[in-house]
């Protein structure tokens, strides 16, 4: 199913019908603000398993995943002072942080040095969604077995249509991968530079 949803006209209605989409273990594609993900309720492990098997991925890949804003952070991850200036600072936005994973995280999203990846999407369709499930969703773009990122809905509509249960239409996203920023230790490091500016992190 493909629900078109204008970002500077949000219609609560079909947050609603997303959410609940997902709280039922759904999978659904999202805008952000980088790329389009495909996204599961974090406390599903059926529905991330799903997503494993639509990338091809092995499961001891770890995925990031979406917060709705700041303070939600800190159930999932331990937030020192020092990170949460530089998470205020560049939150929302293209970053993706890595921080020590806190007990409230599944252990499927946790790698095997006990950290996640945490974004907060500079984008009202993909926050409202998040705010409306009430916790986070992961976060990993949509692209098939080692191939392409996709940036037109319809198209995806035509590649993984069958495989997941609501895909929301923003528009073209040309894809542009987020940057990803570990803080561990209160040691800011470069993992991968992308959209977001990484300048001040070297």
């Amino acid at each position: 199913m493909i629900i078109e949803i204008d970002p500077q006209r949000i219609n609560p209605r079909q947050i609603r019908q997303i959410a609940d989409t997902l709280r039922d273990g759904g999978i659904v594609v999202y805008p952000t603000d980088t790329c389009y993900g495909i996204g599961a309720d974090i406390f599903n492990k059926k529905a991330i398993e799903k997503v494993y098997l639509i990338k091809g991925l092995p499961k001891n890949t770890p995925f990031s995943f979406v917060c709705p804003d700041l303070s939600d952070i800190s159930r999932y991850a331990h937030v020192t002072d020092f990170a949460y200036r530089i998470l205020k600072r560049y939150l929302p936005g293209p970053y993706t942080f890595v921080l020590r994973g806190s007990r409230e995280v599944p252990k499927m999203m946790l790698t095997k040095r006990k950290t996640v990846g945490i974004r907060i999407p500079d984008h009202p369709v993909c926050l409202s969604i998040v705010k409306e499930l009430g916790n986070p969703i992961i976060s990993t773009s949509v692209s098939i077995k080692g191939g392409p990122i996709l940036s037109d809905p319809r198209e995806m509509a035509e590649v993984i249509g069958n495989q997941v249960d609501i895909i929301v239409d923003s528009g073209i996203i040309l894809p542009e991968p987020s940057s990803v920023i570990s803080l561990i230790d209160d040691e800011p490091q470069v993992l991968r530079a992308g959209k977001g500016d990484c300048s001040i992190f070297v």
